[in-house]
């Protein structure tokens, strides 16, 4: 009996301390719901999701705050970014355009400039076999044309004149094999002394032995040079005419760096030239070499040009002249690739995103990675689907709408943001300090810009082209330790000699801008490079036309500000920048 109300009472018990705990955790949730609070689970970046943090802190890429996120809420995926949302009316006044992403040929035209010259495997020298002395001349002058075994010239030469003598004898001889055999030995050593075989059998039908041999013109051409006359004594291997074929030319260009993933052979070119107003030329690249100039960053592109013979006023010329300029239009198709139009992109703080429509009045901001840029359109190497659709048109004011929400955060780091995918992407005290080999190859670099800058800033253009050859190895450099951010930089740096001072800061503008930003991000991941100053002019656009924004900037590693895009002119515009 005493055992049964044990049990019984302890059961009782049970079901009390149940019941308390449950009132208890009902009492705790209603009370954490009445005053709103939720844990934060997180933190995590709204333009690159997969960054995420224990604590409060920024972006290791753009800078932008990391956003708490609390219990309950979804958070963004990785491909998910900033989502602006604008109102019906917004929309009416930002007038937004926008397209489908899909796989389309990339058209691309480049405009190129070379020189039309002759087919250099069919050009000749002819020099002369023996020593001699050059009695006439049957061609006086540079641009005849002659065709293959013409006589060029009368050539007196002891030596040639034996050699034919003693082959006349023996030809005189009665028929036998020892004779039959040192006329053989005759007949070769006439043609190594220049002669060709008809020559030689027609010396047995000539009445008297002359006292001169005719030189005779190899090929059909034209004579590009030539190098004797009358009463002049060559010797051995002296060169006396030089011929060329003009049937076909060569049209010769350079192509830079950046413009080889386009070019193919095979492809069309069209060429015009001033020296045939209105005339139009068509033919297929035909070689690309493969080793590059190291001053120029350039490969010689050849394109084969048939060049009849044509009527004017009685007379018969080439069409296409030798060594004159020409122009051309290389018309490039793609494969198909994934594309959007080119006023898709933006590139705030050097990081192209486009504005991707979520839904009516959502718009999701999304970085990308390009790859070649067409006329119209860039390939778009990853970041979006076939099928998305994207803004054209409206996108910067969506842009500035999405840092207002932001309250001016999603690009506060953009000058200092390295270009998208390089080693560069870490920002903040916590980002990872330089290697030696970085810093060395960093240095090398600035170095190079800034006296590039210098010399424009003196208005001195000898200067500033005998600094070029200096730039190839530090780019090298930075490309090695960098990556693309390297790429970036070296990209940008497709640098000449220029022929005056307004084609040399033309050219100096986007590759100061690049260095610029690179620059920037050194300093955020070493100190050491706050010595490095950043200058900034208001009114660059006025020194260089059509530049993408009307300010410009430049870094120098020492001294005052001097600056390059004026020189003298307006030597001390700008303001400095500070890290």
């Amino acid at each position: 009996m005493k055992t049964k109300l044990f049990w019984l009472a302890l059961v009782l018990a049970a079901a009390g301390l149940g019941w308390f705990a449950g009132t208890r955790q009902k009492s705790s949730i209603q009370t954490a719901a009445a005053s709103g609070e939720r844990r934060v689970l997180f933190y995590q970046s709204s333009m690159h999701p997969w960054i995420k943090s224990d604590k409060p802190g920024n972006c290791t890429i753009c800078g932008m705050k990391l956003s708490p996120v609390l219990e309950g809420e979804t958070p963004l995926e990785e491909g998910d970014g900033a989502v602006v949302k604008l109102d019906s009316r917004s929309l009416d006044v930002l007038n937004v355009e926008t397209t489908t992403v899909r796989l389309q040929p990339l058209r691309r035209s480049l405009r190129v400039a070379g020189t039309i010259d002759d087919n250099d495997s069919v050009h000749q020298r002819l020099s002369a076999y023996v020593d001699g002395r050059i009695d006439k001349l049957m061609v006086r002058f540079n641009g005849a044309e002659v065709t293959e075994g013409q006589p060029l010239a009368h050539l007196y030469s002891p030596t040639l004149l034996t050699a034919r003598d003693e082959y006349l004898l023996l030809a005189g001889q009665p028929a036998s094999p020892q004779r039959d055999r040192l006329l053989q030995v005759s007949r070769q050593r006439l043609a190594r002394l220049g002669l060709t075989a008809a020559q030689i059998d027609g010396f047995a039908k000539q009445e008297g032995a002359a006292n001169y041999v005719e030189i005779l013109a190899p090929i059909s051409g034209t004579v590009v040079e030539r190098k004797v006359y009358e009463g002049q004594y060559v010797k051995e291997g002296e060169v006396l005419f030089e011929i060329a074929n003009f049937d076909t030319m060569w049209f010769v260009f350079d192509a830079y760096e950046r413009d080889l993933a386009w070019i193919a052979p095979g492809q069309m070119v069209e060429i015009t030239t001033p020296s045939v107003p209105g005339g139009i030329f068509r033919g297929p690249i035909d070689f690309i070499n493969p080793n590059l100039d190291p001053m120029t960053r350039s490969a010689r592109v050849r394109v084969v040009l048939e060049n009849p013979l044509v009527g004017e006023e009685g007379q018969q010329r080439r069409r296409l002249l030798h060594k004159v300029y020409a122009e051309a239009m290389v018309q490039i198709k793609t494969p198909e690739v994934l594309t959007v139009p080119r006023s898709t992109v933006l590139s705030p703080g050097g990081v192209p995103l486009v504005y991707v429509v979520q839904g009516e009045g959502s718009y999701e901001a999304r970085p990308v990675r390009l790859g070649r840029a067409g006329d119209n359109a860039w390939e778009v190497a990853a970041g979006l689907e076939v099928g998305e659709v994207v803004v054209t048109a409206g996108n910067l004011l969506i842009d500035a709408q999405a840092q207002l929400d932001h309250g001016g955060e999603m690009h506060s780091a953009g000058e200092a943001v390295a270009p998208s995918g390089s080693e560069l992407t870490q920002v903040g005290s916590s980002a990872t300090p330089l290697t030696d080999a970085e810093r060395t190859a960093g240095s090398g670099l600035l170095k190079a810009a800034s006296q590039l800058g210098e010399a424009l800033a003196a208005d001195n253009l000898d200067a500033y082209n005998a600094a070029l050859p200096m730039l190839p190895a530090p780019l090298l450099e930075v490309s090695t330790h960098f990556r693309s951010a390297g790429d970036g930089v070296r990209n940008a740096a497709a640098l000449s000699p220029a022929r005056d001072l307004a084609g040399a800061r033309k050219a100096f503008y986007p590759f100061s801008k690049a260095v610029v930003q690179f620059a920037q991000a050194l300093q955020v991941r070493e100190p050491g490079f706050a010595e490095v100053k950043v200058f900034e002019c208001p009114m660059v656009r006025d020194a260089v036309p059509n530049a993408p924004e009307r300010k410009g900037r430049w870094l120098q590693v020492s001294g005052t500000l001097r600056n390059p895009f004026f020189g003298a002119e307006m030597l001390e515009c700008g303001v400095e920048v500070k890290p």
